[in-house]
């Protein structure tokens, strides 16, 4: 581009030196043949059509050198992949993630990359392996004392969403530990579960620094659009629990996640979100090893259908909390707990605990101690950071 803007300046000044050098050259001549009938001629006229054409041939030089900048830049640019405006350092608080190191033969991480792009690798053997994706992670704000960081991951759809992913504030004390993943499942359409429960962070710090729960990565995936409700089409038929094999590839290569499988990846909902947790939790037991639902109200019916079609290899782990006083959501958890044990499948040997005791001033308060508990729940069924 930069190139195609500098050629006409260039034809001009090549253009006029032409014609001044053509000029003062006849110029010189006159005055030879003045010199030899020896008469008197003005050299000025001359002189300043040579020096025109100097100053264009100085013009043609550096218009050219530009040009040709440009067009080696224009070439070096191609295929180079978009991304913030500067690498910032991990202490500063704004550092883009980079793909965790692949683990040595004695299970020891490898040393990581310089590169602050994370390539996502193919799945495991015997898998179909998404198509490969570079995701740059950037530094939105550090809230509950961790960091919050945001990109765009296709989806199940293969369009881009925007995925928010939490470090605890251990991640950056111990650079060698591997965390648990936790995937919060939103209830608007287009939106991230933590902008719907924006103190879900403090909920996981508190729980974390009070040594009550083990410390996790939380990942919330922007909810699909085309519904207003995408947790109720989710609980309603299980084959919408989609594989997302690219959000699982990409989190697990640009960060420091124990593999993903059930051993290390959870689900959470809460209120809105938690029909979605659920849904999630007991449809694909293989993928997630435990699932916690919090205030929320279900279709028992549904659920229980979800979990008869599980995977039979493993047996869904599910929390269903509720306040106290939320007589509607406990009865709505009591209920789903006596139709999945009264089902079929694996939605028969389903794990259901429910969590009734939370109780406190105010509702904020209450949810609080709510995410506490399943940040609790999560902790003790996932394997532990290593």
């Amino acid at each position: 581009m930069v190139g195609s803007l500098l050629v006409v300046p260039l034809l001009a000044a090549a253009g006029g030196g032409i014609w001044l050098a053509r000029g003062a050259l006849l110029r010189w001549r006159d005055l030879r043949a003045a010199e030899t009938y020896e008469l008197t001629g003005d050299q000025r006229p001359m002189l300043v059509r040579a020096a025109g054409a100097m100053v264009c041939g100085i013009c043609v030089t550096v218009l050219t050198l530009l040009t040709a900048l440009g067009a080696f830049g224009d070439l070096a640019g191609v295929g180079t992949p978009t991304g913030s405006a500067a690498d910032r350092s991990a202490d500063g608080g704004g550092a883009d993630r980079q793909a965790a190191p692949p683990e040595s033969a004695g299970g020891a991480p490898a040393a990581a990359p310089a590169s602050a792009v994370a390539a996502v690798p193919a799945e495991a053997a015997g898998a179909p392996a998404p198509p490969p994706v570079v995701s740059r992670f950037d530094s939105v704000g550090r809230p509950g004392g961790g960091e919050l960081l945001q990109s765009a991951v296709p989806g199940p759809d293969g369009h881009p969403r925007n995925v928010r992913v939490w470090l605890p504030a251990q991640y950056a004390k111990d650079p060698n530990a591997r965390f648990p993943v936790v995937v919060m499942q939103a209830a608007g359409p287009g939106k991230t579960a933590d902008t719907e429960v924006p103190d879900v962070f403090e909920g996981l710090s508190s729980a974390a620094q009070g040594a009550k729960a083990r410390p996790f990565i939380l990942v919330a995936p922007e909810a699909p659009i085309g519904t207003g409700h995408p947790c109720d089409l989710l609980a309603a038929a299980p084959m919408a629990v989609a594989d997302d094999a690219a959000l699982r590839t990409t989190i697990a290569a640009t960060f420091r996640t124990l593999p993903p499988g059930p051993a290390g990846w959870g689900t959470l909902g809460v209120e809105g979100g938690a029909p979605c947790a659920a849904a999630a939790g007991l449809a694909r037991p293989d993928l997630y090893g435990a699932a916690a639902a919090v205030s929320g109200r279900y279709d028992t019916a549904a659920l229980a259908r979800t979990g008869a079609e599980a995977p039979a290899a493993a047996a869904p782990k599910l929390l269903l909390a509720a306040g106290k006083a939320d007589t509607a959501g406990l009865d709505a958890a009591r209920k789903l707990q006596s139709t999945l044990r009264s089902g079929t499948g694996a939605a028969a040997r389903a794990e259901v605990r429910i969590s009734d005791n939370a109780q406190d001033y105010s509702a904020d308060r209450i949810r609080l101690r709510l995410v506490r508990q399943a940040a609790q729940y999560l902790g003790e069924a996932l394997a532990k950071a290593s």
